[in-house]
């Protein structure tokens, strides 16, 4: 019988992650079945268990579950544990064991795909949702000065202060600071905004022309932060699908033992006239 993977979030039809694993799956010849389970927040626990108690594989977890995957899980990994929220779920035998791979898809798109150096960057960090918490102990640990977060609710930035504890070089602000922060050397919007708005409202005395921009968002949920990015004049403004393709080839490791070869997938995906909308 062929192994059982799918994505869980709400929504899920737009998701590339069906596409992407079966393009893994036939490069390195591994059978898999791969689908889609849309589940609202009050059904999310119940969805996760019929599909553990039906055989499922492996789970891959997308907004708005990340936080609430945690909760679920009998054993964490290292890297899960420690950024707080869980895109990768694995079944066991005392239950399923959690794991988050967005912080090395993130830097492994940036620093081998577009071959960019974080080291030493003054980093500012848009949100503090479950977005953010995956992939901000992956930017301290790739070398960056200072991780500024911001969010418009200052509990769930202070929080994510707490979780990270490093307080020499990272610093919590308040929505209305931004005008006051100063430039940064690269932004990072991990926010849901690009969802609901058209654009984006952020001072333009944050970036300069060597800023690095990235939106963890792909698609049409990304237009709205890479516009103001290259209207304040970034020069390198990139979204999410790279990030997307990277933790999802981590996840296939994580499942398979095996890590796959992006870079056609990515290309295909790229180039391809492909509907997309939003980060997982």
């Amino acid at each position: 019988m062929t192994a059982r993977y799918a994505l869980i979030g709400h929504p899920v039809a737009h998701s590339l992650s069906p596409r992407i694993h079966a393009a893994f799956g036939e490069q390195l010849g591994i059978a898999l079945q791969y689908g889609l389970i849309d589940a609202t927040p009050e059904a999310f626990p119940s969805a996760v268990a019929a599909f553990g108690a039906e055989g499922g594989a492996g789970l891959n977890v997308t907004l708005p579950h990340k936080e609430a995957a945690r909760a679920l899980c009998a054993t964490l990994s290292p890297r899960a544990r420690r950024c707080g929220v869980v895109n990768t779920l694995v079944p066991g035998a005392g239950g399923w064991h959690g794991d988050n791979t967005d912080g090395i898809g993130l830097v492994h798109d940036l620093t081998e795909r577009h071959r960019i150096d974080l080291r030493a960057r003054k980093v500012l960090m848009l949100g503090a949702g479950g977005a953010a918490h995956g992939v901000a102990p992956a930017l301290l640990d790739a070398g960056i000065e200072s991780l500024w977060i911001v969010n418009r609710t200052p509990e769930r930035a202070d929080a994510l202060y707490d979780l990270l504890g490093e307080p020499g070089c990272v610093h919590t602000r308040y929505w209305h600071d931004l005008p006051n922060l100063g430039v940064f050397d690269m932004i990072v919007n991990a926010t849901s905004a690009g969802r609901t708005t058209s654009s984006m409202a952020l001072p333009s005395s944050l970036a300069s022309q060597r800023t690095l921009a990235v939106d963890l968002s792909y698609g049409e949920a990304a237009i709205a932060f890479l516009s103001w990015a290259r209207s304040v004049g970034c020069e390198t403004a990139l979204d999410g699908l790279g990030m997307l393709v990277e933790q999802a080839a981590e996840a296939f490791h994580v499942w398979h033992g095996e890590r796959p070869d992006t870079d056609p997938v990515y290309a295909e995906l790229r180039a391809g006239a492909v509907a997309l909308h939003s980060a997982e």
